[in-house]
């Protein structure tokens, strides 16, 4: 293991490229996440029926677009073996493929946002409430559709090693969709606004917004400049590639948010309190775990070139730079925390008991979300040599024992005893992944030389 890790000037310079390539991705991130606070915090404001209403939808709208950005995420690997290439007629190909990829995977995720007032219904939400929702679901269905062909672009540029790109893209969505959803939903001057329908529409052109932009960085970016980028007739065996490795990862993300979902329900079991500070925890949590998946993506390509030619040890030590960076970026993104934690945690609430519950609980929190961005890497590693399957397996096998044992041990043992348990899972999920990481990877095959001429 030890001529894998990345130490030396080699090491140093790996470190440096994920790094680099990752803090756009990262930022792009934050800036989604942000934004999507603003609408909370407008719709709060116009009323809390709507604010209810939104709260239904995307508790659909969330998995259902995090499973068609997963799936999505298949596509890098094999864009990023034309990643150094000038090869417009290869690259081509994946990039349509993987558009009716996403298409796919659109409809459906579109047709789960679309049945909310259904879902809702089914799940006993009280009826005041699925009358708020009006157009708002079907809105948002559109957009989760066009937010895969989004995807598709910027898995494709994120696989070329383009992170500003998507950082352009990202920030024009996220820019317009604040602007919209302060004009839209609250009003402006003597326009009262359109209330939940109007964060609808601002969430839909940002979609659009971002998936025009980030199409016109591939023509003016990237080897495929001057290429007509339209969908083409599907060729379903090559599209069934890139599912093979995209819809593993969806299935991957689907449990992890099932399985949170069951961590919530057993903390607001305990007490009030707890559910609060348990709330807030997650989102610490995914200001920290972003960084970490920024960092896998910002893996993958710079594998790519290794991948093709079956260096299995330069692959794995592009892997182990890229956990070392993103360790150090939730190392230094929990110290920035803990510095700035009085005005950091006061962002969520103003009580001062709840305050020292969170500062209680960070210990635990860091370790589950150092577990999480170690093997969250080595994830994007099997993404990044096309085996995803066991990812799923793992996440299955983690965090079904994770469901099982949560309710229990949040009963008997409150908030930190269902996070230890949480970062156990995590601790396992390392392992884990890191096992298939170095196991599939030893299978890598170097390609046969060309024979030697006359």
């Amino acid at each position: 293991m030890a001529e894998n890790k990345p130490s030396g000037p080699e090491g140093e310079k790996k470190t440096r490229q994920i790094a680099g390539a990752a803090l756009p991705l990262y930022l792009t991130m934050i800036a989604s996440s942000a934004a999507s606070l603003v609408d909370t915090a407008v719709l709060g404001r116009h009323g809390t029926a709507s604010l209810a209403a939104f709260a239904v939808t995307l508790a659909v709208f969330s998995p259902a677009t995090a499973a068609v950005s997963g799936a999505m995420r298949g596509v890098m690997p094999f864009v990023a073996a034309y990643k150094d290439a000038d090869d417009a007629d290869g690259l081509l190909p994946v990039l349509r493929n993987g558009m009716w990829l996403g298409i796919c995977v659109g409809l459906l995720g579109a047709a789960a946002v679309a049945s909310v007032p259904l879902i809702g219904k089914a799940g006993g939400v009280p009826q005041t409430t699925l009358d708020g929702l009006g157009v708002f679901p079907y809105i948002l269905a559109c957009s989760v559709l066009v937010m895969s062909i989004a995807a598709t672009a910027t898995s494709t540029l994120v696989g070329l090693g383009k992170g500003k790109a998507v950082m352009r893209s990202g920030m024009a969505g996220t820019g317009a969709a604040v602007v919209l959803s302060l004009v839209l939903v609250g009003g402006v001057g003597s326009f009262d606004g359109l209330g939940l329908p109007g964060a609808g529409i601002a969430m839909l052109t940002s979609s659009l917004i971002n998936a025009s932009v980030a199409h016109v960085q591939l023509r003016r970016n990237t080897v495929l400049a001057g290429r007509p980028l339209r969908l083409g007739r599907p060729h379903p065996r090559e599209v069934l590639k890139l599912a093979a490795v995209g819809i593993p990862l969806a299935a991957t993300v689907l449990i992890k948010f099932a399985v949170l979902g069951v961590l919530a329900f057993s903390a607001a079991r305990v007490n009030t309190d707890s559910a609060a500070v348990h709330s807030i925890s997650l989102s610490l949590v995914n200001l920290m775990f972003t960084a970490a998946v920024a960092v896998g993506q910002a893996t993958v390509p710079l594998m790519a070139a290794h991948v093709k030619t079956g260096d299995v040890q330069e692959v794995r030590r592009s892997a182990h730079a890229g956990v070392l960076v993103a360790l150090g970026a939730v190392c230094g993104l929990a110290l920035l925390l803990v510095v700035a934690r009085t005005p950091v945690i006061s962002l969520f609430t103003e009580d001062t008991g709840l305050h020292d519950k969170v500062l209680d609980l960070m210990p635990v929190v860091l370790l589950a979300v150092l577990a999480d961005a170690a093997q969250a890497v080595f994830g994007f590693g099997l993404i990044g040599i096309k085996r995803t399957v066991p990812s799923l397996v793992v996440f299955a096998i983690c965090y079904g024992l994770l469901a099982l044992v949560a309710l229990p041990v949040g009963a008997a043992g409150g908030l930190k005893a269902l996070w230890l348990s949480l970062a156990g899972a995590n601790l396992l999920l390392v392992a884990g992944q890191a096992f298939f990481f170095q196991r599939r990877s030893g299978s890598l095959t170097r390609p046969e030389p060309a024979p030697a001429s006359a």
